[in-house]
C-alpha cells in the first residue's frame, strides 16, 4: 500500500464533523474500513502530518468515549 491523500474519498463518502463557523481543525486521526480486491476487510490509519503517537492515541481514546457516551465535556464535570 502507499500513502493517498484522502479529502475528495471522504467527501464522497459525506463524512461530515459538527464543527462552527469559528472553530479551527488542528488535528486529525481518520480510521477507514477497507474492503480489498479479494473482498477481504482491513482497517487503515490516516492522520495528519502535525499529529504524533501519544495525540494519535489521545485522540483515538476520546473518540471512542464520545462513540460510546461516555465523554462529558469539562464544563459539565462539576465539583
Amino acid at each position: 500500500m502507499a500513502d493517498q491523500q484522502i479529502g475528495q474519498l471522504l467527501d464522497t463518502l459525506g463524512v461530515t464533523a459538527d464543527l462552527d463557523d469559528d472553530d479551527m481543525v488542528s488535528e486529525a486521526v481518520v480510521i477507514l474500513k477497507v474492503v480489498q480486491a479479494d473482498g477481504s476487510i482491513a482497517i487503515a490509519v490516516g492522520a495528519s502530518d502535525t499529529r504524533d503517537w501519544i495525540n494519535q492515541r489521545g485522540l483515538l481514546h476520546s473518540a471512542l468515549e464520545l462513540t460510546e457516551g461516555q465523554y462529558r465535556p469539562a464544563s459539565d464535570d462539576g465539583p
